[in-house]
C-alpha cells in the first residue's frame, strides 16, 4: 500500500484570520519593520503607543528592545512592568496574554501556530498563549500554542514548554520538565 504524502500545493488558510484589513496588516507590517525589528529605535514609550494603537493592550513601564518582531498587536494583551528582550518573536496568530511583572529575555519566541502533520494540507493550528504574573521565559526558549505558564513560572534557556507550567515551577530541557520549585526572597 502507498502511504500518503505532503501536498503543500493543497494547502488553504481559509479558515483561518489574522484580524483587521489588509491595508492594516500592510501599516502594521511596515511599522514593525522600522520601530520594532530595527536597532535604530529604543523608544519604549512611542513603541508603548503605537502597539496601542494598532490595537494591543499594554499596561505602563512595558520595556521592549531593539530587534523584536510583533506578528499582530491586535491579538497582544500585556500588563504592567514587562521586560521584552533583544530578538524577541510574538508569533501571535492567536491571542497571547502576558501579565505583569513578567520577562522574555533574548531570542525567546511564544509560537502560537503550528501545522497539522496528519494532513496531507499540512493544515494551520493555532491556540492562545499565555503567561500569568511574574512569568520569566529565559533567552533562547520557546513556548508552542496553547500553554499557559503558571505564576511565576521559570522557562530555563534553550528550553521549550510545550504543555503548561506550574506556578512557581522551574523548566528545563526540551520538552521542558519541572526541575525544582521557585523560591522568590525579599
Amino acid at each position: 500500500m502507498e502511504k500518503v504524502k505532503t501536498d503543500l500545493s493543497t494547502f488553504s488558510n481559509v479558515t483561518y484570520s489574522p484580524g483587521k484589513n489588509r491595508w492594516i496588516r500592510g501599516m502594521w507590517y511596515m511599522t514593525n519593520v522600522i520601530m520594532f525589528k530595527s536597532y535604530l529605535f529604543p523608544f519604549y514609550g512611542l513603541k508603548r503607543a503605537v502597539l496601542r494603537l494598532f490595537g494591543a493592550r499594554v499596561g505602563s513601564r512595558v520595556v521592549i528592545k531593539p530587534g523584536v518582531n510583533i506578528k499582530y498587536p491586535w491579538k497582544l494583551f500585556m500588563g504592567h512592568d514587562i521586560w521584552i528582550g533583544e530578538g524577541v518573536w510574538i508569533d501571535n496568530l492567536s491571542d497571547v496574554h502576558i501579565g505583569s511583572h513578567s520577562c522574555l529575555s533574548q531570542g525567546s519566541m511564544l509560537l502560537c501556530g503550528n501545522h497539522n502533520y496528519k494532513r496531507s494540507s499540512f493544515d494551520l493550528i493555532t491556540h492562545p498563549i499565555e503567561l500569568k504574573e511574574g512569568v520569566w521565559i529565559g533567552a533562547g526558549s520557546m513556548v508552542t500554542q496553547g500553554v499557559c505558564c503558571g505564576e511565576h513560572s521559570v522557562l530555563s534557556v534553550r528550553s521549550v514548554a510545550s504543555h503548561h507550567l506550574e506556578p512557581y515551577g522551574i523548566y528545563r530541557g526540551n520538552p521542558a520538565i519541572k526541575m525544582k520549585e521557585r523560591t522568590i526572597e525579599r
